[in-house]
């Protein structure tokens, strides 16, 4: 009883620690619902091999974009297209992440790996080289997957997520998001920050949930391919400027 007890409080500690140390939206939005920007022509997508960096890719295509793919190993990325781009690096490489940005429109970071322990920076360190290639080369736009349960939305992935898989198996992960999203927020370019929840393999529906969403008791669901979605049209839409909103079903 004394070690469930203690678990408890620890699982509880680390709630209020990603609330803390993750972004916070304002309460008044930075842009009027609705306003709009002139769509990109070029965009770059980080971690274009993983589940959602490969919708990313799909979609920007089919949406007529000029897509740059960032991967560590190419093979994973089966698709093929005469505007699609392949660039072999690596996010904790500056020099690639630089070859990557210039002369792109916006960036897309769907970033993300399976080292859960030890503790790592790999989502916070790659992130601030994308953010200082993204000055460098005046690149304006950027939007972030990172996750529900950190900053404004903590505890929001529901009971499972909160007592048991953030703090047992994602608690060095989870960390490191909040430094991703606090990067992110002290960097000059024009941001968003996604928060999806739990993420499945379903079909893109285009019908989901976006800003102040998620559960305090079940976890909350949504396809990578609704993510991506949600993600592409954020690049002409400045409803979401400078803010974290979070998507699920």
């Amino acid at each position: 009883m004394t070690l469930l007890l203690l678990f408890l409080l620890y699982a509880i500690a680390l709630t209020v620690a990603l609330a803390v140390a993750g972004y916070r939206s304002p309460e008044t939005p930075v842009a009027p619902a609705g306003a709009a920007r002139g769509r990109p022509a070029r965009v770059l997508v980080v971690g274009a091999s993983g589940g959602t960096g490969r919708q990313l890719v799909a979609q920007a295509l089919e949406r007529g974009l000029e897509v740059t793919a960032l991967v560590r190993k190419p093979s994973r990325l089966t698709i093929s297209h005469p505007r699609l781009t392949v660039i072999v690096g690596d996010v904790l490489d500056p020099p690639s992440v630089a070859e990557a940005v210039a002369g792109q429109d916006a960036v897309l970071s769907a970033l993300g790996h399976k080292r859960f322990y030890p503790p790592s920076r790999i989502l916070s360190d790659g992130t601030r080289n994308v953010l200082r290639a993204m000055e460098a080369h005046r690149v304006p736009r950027f939007v972030c997957e990172t996750s529900l349960g950190i900053g404004d939305s903590a505890g929001r992935l529901g009971l499972y997520y909160t007592f048991f898989t953030i703090p047992l198996v994602l608690p060095f992960y989870y960390w490191d998001k909040t430094r991703q999203e606090r990067a992110i927020a002290s960097s000059s370019v024009e941001w968003t920050i996604v928060r999806p929840g739990l993420l499945t393999n379903g079909p893109k529906r285009g019908r989901y949930r976006h800003g102040r969403v998620g559960s305090f008791l079940w976890t909350v669901r949504v396809s990578r391919a609704d993510v991506a979605d949600f993600m592409l049209n954020q690049l002409d839409s400045d409803t979401y400027l400078r803010a974290a909103p979070g998507v699920c079903g």
